[in-house]
């Protein structure tokens, strides 16, 4: 029988037009509007997975990226137990923005060992402006998981949930069964990003 854990909160966070909201809907719908709108302070959806036999229900918190959303978000930090930090491959400014998104989550968050992924969306425009090499040297300076993805063919998007999600499940403290205890969870990590282990 599978083991239900507990609801996982996760964020996803970066600069407006980067794809968050693309991302999350291909994640728990499989689908991709290229008309969708931007998000208005924050967007919610919920979708239960199965690792290894470990039934995670996940509770995704996608927030605005606009600065004049931004005095919305600080709340919505506590509690998470992993973040998904998103730019976009084409446009440079969104990823060097992302010091200034890591600085929010590590003054808001309320978990010590929150699990960071890092996601650079959009490899399937042709007028790229950040390399993967790039991206990984990001990820493994601040200790953060990484891949690659887009919204629009689904190229890595499972694997960035699911990425993120087993290796909150192997960090103790970040969770627990729905009895208020660890459950025995034996997960061998997949992982083929590139994380810094600190």
């Amino acid at each position: 029988m599978d083991a239900v854990l507990t609801t996982l909160k996760i964020l996803i966070i970066g600069d407006s037009g980067v794809g968050k909201s693309s991302l999350l809907l291909r994640f728990t719908d499989d689908k991709f509007d290229p008309e969708q709108a931007a998000t208005i302070g924050v967007d919610f959806k919920v979708k239960a997975i199965t690792i290894d036999g470990n039934t995670v229900k996940l509770a995704i918190w996608d927030t605005a990226g606009q600065e004049r959303f931004r005095t919305l978000t600080p709340s919505y930090y506590r509690g998470a137990q992993g973040v998904i930090f998103v730019y976009d491959t084409t446009q440079r400014e969104t990823f060097t923005h992302l010091t200034t998104w890591l600085t929010e989550v590590e003054t808001y968050s309320t978990k010590p060992a929150i699990v960071k992924m890092l996601v650079g969306n959009k490899i399937d425009k042709e007028n790229r402006q950040v390399s993967r090499e790039e991206g990984l040297k990001f990820a493994r300076k601040h200790c953060m998981l990484f891949i690659e993805a887009s919204a629009k063919t689904r190229d890595g998007v499972e694997c960035a949930f699911e990425e993120l999600v087993e290796k909150v499940i192997q960090t103790p403290g970040l969770w627990e069964a729905e009895d208020g205890r660890h459950g025995n969870v034996n997960i061998h990590s997949t992982n083929t990003g590139g994380y810094c282990q600190c």
